[in-house]
């Protein structure tokens, strides 16, 4: 299993001790282990028993534990936990907002054992009525009870590649026709399955194949005469294989990886897209396309929301028009050890190296964020004398004095103007008071927008996908003002974030926006999530000309003397 896997069972076992009253130094110690595994750059599952052991954080205890759950999948203590837990009462666990402690209460006080019958009292108004919650609570419960829901079954896309490469992988030995299809092949940022779509007039043989892959489950009565149906061991990420006859392949390709949007595209005889690839048969996607005149679309374009411009004219999007992981010069949004990130300056920046990049932009925590150890103006002080003596030996490489300032509750940034003016650029970031109406929202990113000193905005709405939902802003508003004050937006590229969201990058370009596909690293591999914000860059129609980091270093410098001129 995965250091992510394993960190995830250890984290629901602190909770769930902490549910059940059990010792604060082993609930310590599971949490601990967490924070330990979180952070380390080793694969776990490389290391042997007494390597673990020596490990800072872990000991001989929980390294007995990941020896357990390299084995079974899990170990006992946390199966006798959720033994003695009823199921609902763990998923209360993952609602935003509501602790073990709060979750006991509703438990064993309200005698609510499902999310479902909390929804319910919430909507009574019982809950506000129980010592310690309250109206707010009550509401805040309610509304992420609804997020929890709509999220259930979901993963991230980086948690789905993988195991759509692995797949890959195993198809490329055999002589069979067939492609990555579904949300992952457009690239979406959480998906519920995994398809792939296979041309074979041989059914039996494809369900042979995958049968015996030993990383998946099949789900017997799922399956149906032309669909593979299961599941992913480790992850639980459901994979459905399509086969359809080699005569069939590219019009039911179209049909299975494309948006709704696009498929109700009204083209020939006032048929949608839908109609016309479900009534006429292609074995490939070019001749599909070109049998209604138009251009084979980039699968993650496929949308409906900018492949079309007008229902006349197509958008005739290309690969080397659409921005590319490869396009990116340099990075602009990252942590070091200064604040809360694993690595020193010389390692993030060395690693910038390796990866071809001509620019490394750092902007660590401000001074506000002290739960992330952020920079009083004497830290910026030592940073940026550190940073000098690099550059000098890492020419022409250059590291860029960047900060993540916070955006305080009033808008103002948290350091006066004689330190925000030392900087070669601020990145302005919320990262408190996340419970705002839209009214708030939108004042206090304004105000920060319209600080001469900010010049990128961080993470727009401050989500975490199948998390939390971020704060609500009137987007065409935020971007507005981000353009009338010369302020880049982020793309904030953590697949757990992916914030700007990509459905509002059209709106943005329209308007001439700046946008900065930021790592947000706190690592040497967080460097890479890059790539994911690429991925979506691409479905927003991000081409390079409007990607800050897609400049060079000389064109950057100008850029950033410019704006701050």
């Amino acid at each position: 299993m995965s250091n992510k896997e394993i960190a995830k069972l250890f984290k629901i076992t602190a909770s769930l001790l902490e549910l059940h009253d059990e010792n604060p130094f082993k609930i310590r110690a599971y949490s601990g282990a967490v924070f330990s595994i979180e952070k380390m750059e080793q694969d776990i599952g490389s290391l042997q028993p007494q390597e673990l052991e020596k490990v800072e954080g872990l000991g001989k205890s929980i390294a007995g534990k990941i020896a357990e759950i390299q084995e079974n999948g899990s170990f006992a203590e946390l199966d006798k936990l959720l033994n003695e837990t009823p199921k609902g009462v763990v998923q209360m666990l993952k609602i935003k907002g509501i602790g073990p402690k709060k979750v006991k209460t509703i438990w064993k006080e309200a005698g609510i054992e499902t999310v479902e019958g909390l929804s319910v009292a919430c909507e009574e108004n019982k809950i506000a009525k129980i010592k310690g919650f309250g109206e707010k609570t009550q509401q805040t419960i309610l509304e992420n009870i609804v997020f929890l829901l709509q999220q259930e079954g979901r993963f991230f896309y980086a948690e789905i590649e993988p195991l759509a490469l692995e797949i890959q992988k195993e198809l490329e030995k055999t002589t069979l026709t067939f492609s990555l299809s579904g949300q992952a092949r457009r690239f979406l940022e959480t998906e519920e399955l995994l398809q792939f779509l296979v041309a074979s007039d041989d059914s039996l043989a494809v369900f042979a194949l995958f049968d015996n892959l030993s990383f998946l489950q099949k789900t017997e009565k799922e399956c149906s005469p032309n669909a593979w149906r299961g599941k992913a061991l480790q992850s639980g990420i459901k994979v459905e294989i399509k086969i359809c006859s080699p005569a069939q392949f590219g019009s039911k390709l179209i049909l299975d990886s494309s948006g709704e949007g696009h498929l109700e595209k009204v083209v020939a005889e006032n048929q949608t897209l839908a109609q016309y690839f479900r009534k006429h048969h292609f074995s490939n996607e070019k001749e599909a396309y070109l049998s209604l005149g138009m251009p084979v679309f980039l699968p993650e374009l496929r949308e409906g929301l900018i492949e079309f411009k007008n229902e006349n004219e197509v958008s005739q999007f290309s690969n080397p028009e659409l921005i590319r992981y490869q396009d990116l010069k340099g990075t602009l949004h990252n942590h070091t050890k200064y604040s809360d990130g694993e690595n020193t300056l010389l390692e993030m920046a060395q690693k910038c190296l390796e990866m071809g990049l001509q620019y490394f932009g750092i902007a660590d925590h401000s001074k506000s964020a002290q739960y992330a150890n952020g920079l009083y103006e004497k830290d910026v002080l030592r940073q940026h004398a550190e940073i000098e003596e690099l550059n000098k030996q890492l020419a022409p490489f250059k590291i860029l004095k960047g900060i993540e300032s916070d955006i305080l509750g009033d808008g103002s940034l948290d350091y006066e103007q004689d330190i925000l003016k030392s900087f070669d650029y601020v990145v302005a970031s919320v990262h408190s008071g996340l419970g705002m109406d839209e009214t708030r929202a939108n004042a206090r990113l304004v105000k920060a927008i319209e600080n001469p000193y900010t010049t990128i905005l961080g993470h727009p709405t401050g989500r975490l996908l199948l998390r939390r939902q971020g704060y609500p802003i009137d987007h065409r508003k935020i971007i507005d003002a981000c353009v009338a004050n010369g302020v880049v937006i982020e793309i904030n590229a953590s697949p757990y974030r992916l914030d700007l969201d990509w459905r509002w990058i059209p709106y943005a370009l329209e308007k001439g926006a700046m946008l900065s596909i930021n790592p947000d690293a706190h690592d040497l591999e967080g460097l890479h999530d890059m790539y994911y914000g690429t991925l979506v860059a691409r479905k927003g129609g991000l081409t390079i000309k409007n990607c800050l980091n897609a400049m060079g270093l000389k064109e950057l410098e100008t850029y950033l003397n410019k704006i701050r001129s």
